[in-house]
């Protein structure tokens, strides 16, 4: 091996922009389902916020939010993919630009349990930056939620994207993760962020994480069962002062899980 061969650190400023990754990551190949067309979905939070999404089609719903005495309404196009039966992760955006929203909704019809992520642009120190707030509701007027998770810590996961885009996870402990990119657009790339789990069913799990270097906010779901990741990447293209939005969907491979030795103790 030559130094030629070695891939050496980046540092931030030689980044390139989050839309590098379009091109790579390619189209989300997992169809459309049309199993909620006609079918409306009444939330309620535990702030007392009230959220409705009516399914006008399969690919059209009009969403509204109550939050105190406001009520904002609108129309969007949606993709919902049935992940497995009976639970679904519903994607669409609202807004433009700087005020554009990326709703994602994973709806359990077997349990009734919801998450809904929304991310969205905030301002700090002059630059724009991303965040997501997470609210978690039951259709069915249970108790039942999905809860937080440590079943992905100690995994290490092989990610294929595409054809051409491979990264690596490296789940630490239930609020930080490595990532790393092995061939793509951010081949080179590594760095260790914040994420939140959540279970929904048996090894199928929500997935978050929020990029400090990069405006990116990614919400998927994990399913170890059938080797597969499906979700979304929102995020701010700053040559291009726009947003970037990039459905995924990925082939993956646990490499391996660590276990600590038997003197190691909890405290």
């Amino acid at each position: 091996m030559t130094s030629a061969d070695i891939q050496d650190y980046i540092p931030e400023d030689q980044w390139p922009p989050v839309s590098t990754m379009l091109e790579g990551f390619g189209d989300q190949t997992l169809p459309a389902s049309p199993a909620l067309a006609g079918a409306t979905l009444s939330l309620l939070d535990q702030d007392g916020s009230q959220a409705e999404y009516v399914f006008d089609d399969e690919s059209a719903l009009a969403w509204s939010l109550k939050r105190g005495d406001v009520t904002a309404r609108g129309t969007a196009n949606y993709k919902a993919i049935e992940a497995r039966p009976g639970i679904f992760i519903i994607d669409f955006i609202r807004g433009e630009g700087p005020a554009a929203e990326n709703v994602t909704i994973i709806a359990d019809r077997n349990t009734g349990a919801t998450t809904t992520g929304v991310s969205r642009f905030v301002t700090v120190d002059g630059r724009t930056r991303s965040t997501t707030d997470f609210s978690q509701a039951n259709t069915e007027g249970s108790s039942v939620r999905h809860q937080r998770s440590t079943a992905l810590v100690g995994k290490r996961i092989y990610y294929r994207y595409s054809d051409v885009e491979t990264y690596e996870h490296i789940y630490l402990n239930p609020g930080t993760f490595t990532w790393n990119c092995i061939r793509g657009g951010e081949a080179g790339l590594a760095d260790t962020d914040r994420c939140m789990t959540w279970e929904v069913a048996d090894d199928l799990f929500i997935f978050f994480w929020t990029e400090k270097v990069m405006c990116v906010e990614a919400v998927l779901l994990v399913d170890l069962r059938e080797q597969r990741s499906i979700g979304r990447m929102f995020g701010w293209d700053d040559p291009a002062s726009e947003p970037v939005i990039l459905p995924f969907n990925s082939r993956l491979s646990v490499l391996n899980t660590t276990e600590y030795p038997q003197d190691f103790q909890k405290h």
